[in-house]
């Protein structure tokens, strides 16, 4: 499986550690040229991140700052993000200039994306009502019910395995500002239980008037999804479509091929996938002779024999 990394860039900003409390004095940069991460430790912190987020506030000019990233908070995989989110909306007043928000900037070393414990996240965007982007990784305890929010450009949540009822509140949630949304669906082995029906919402865009670039990814049901994706009628008014990251094999492929045309599209992803040659050969040749860009991968993802049950076995990119 595919790991995830670090964010490095957020609101076009490159990303900054806050320095630890051991480090001593350190030079900083301006405030609004750099999107902050503040962290902690997962094991044995030597501070909570609430002090952390306290000594960022005292340190640096919180009304310059346009981006912050939370990365790791002591025991992120059994410790919810309430307390993080309750320090957020306690300073949202000192944060006057914040455009972009990113929860869980936690790689494997520092827990699983599956073990990553969140919370409701929907006071933060009734809190921040200028964001314009915000994203989520991790899904466990996840809830995000149906909200409006009128300046949201880019939502992102990233899981190895997203709740239907995130699915259903997202996709009834009222964004008429949002142009970029990326949903990691992942698997029913990490909680992933969804239905290609739950998108119906999403993909008749009633909600999304905006929408240029809709990825919905690293999913076990995703040829169920590419299929439910031919017809929907959101997509005439797509640039990007990204359907990779899951199990999307030719079955899907050809539903795509065989619904509503894509040759507006500027690009298609489809890497991490179990496609013959002969379904990529029709892909580029439709898509590709018409000047959309298609990632395939060169070789993509390989089947996996299960000896014991006498089955062949295909994964997402990421799951635990």
């Amino acid at each position: 499986m595919a790991h995830v990394e670090h964010l490095k860039e957020l609101y076009g900003l490159p990303v900054f550690h806050f320095p630890e409390a051991s480090a001593g004095p350190a030079d900083l940069p301006r405030p609004e040229t750099v999107a902050w991460r503040i962290a902690t430790g997962v094991y044995d912190a030597e501070e909570t991140w609430g002090e952390v987020f306290a000594r960022f506030c005292a340190t640096v000019d919180t009304t310059e700052v346009r981006a912050l990233v939370v990365g790791p908070w002591e025991e992120a995989y059994e410790s919810s993000s309430s307390k993080v989110l309750e320090a957020l909306l306690a300073a949202r007043d000192r944060l006057p200039a914040l455009r972009a928000l990113f929860l869980g900037d936690l790689t494997y070393e520092e827990a699983e994306i599956s073990w990553i414990t969140q919370a409701d996240v929907s006071p933060l965007l009734a809190g921040f009502p200028a964001l314009e982007e915000f994203g989520v990784r991790g899904s466990q305890g996840l809830r995000f019910p149906a909200l409006r929010h009128d300046a949201l450009r880019a939502l992102a949540l990233e899981s190895g395995g997203l709740p239907a009822d995130v699915v259903r509140g997202v996709g009834a949630s009222e964004l008429p500002a949002l142009e970029h949304l990326d949903l990691w669906l992942g698997t029913s082995w990490y909680g992933a239980d969804s239905e290609a029906a739950d998108l119906e919402p999403i993909l008749s865009g009633d909600r999304l008037p905006n929408l240029r670039h809709l990825a919905l990814r690293n999913s076990e049901i995703q040829d169920e999804v590419a299929a439910a994706v031919a017809s929907a009628p959101v997509v005439a008014r797509l640039e990007v479509l990204d359907l990779s990251m899951g199990t999307l094999g030719d079955e899907g492929a050809v539903a795509l091929l065989g619904g509503q045309p894509l040759t507006h599209l500027k690009k298609l992803d489809l890497h991490h996938n179990y496609l013959s040659d002969p379904v990529r050969q029709r892909l580029t040749e439709t898509l590709g002779t018409a000047g959309v860009e298609i990632d395939l991968d060169p070789d993509g993802a390989e089947e996996e024999e299960d000896e014991d049950e006498g089955t062949v076995e295909r994964y997402v990119a990421v799951g635990e």
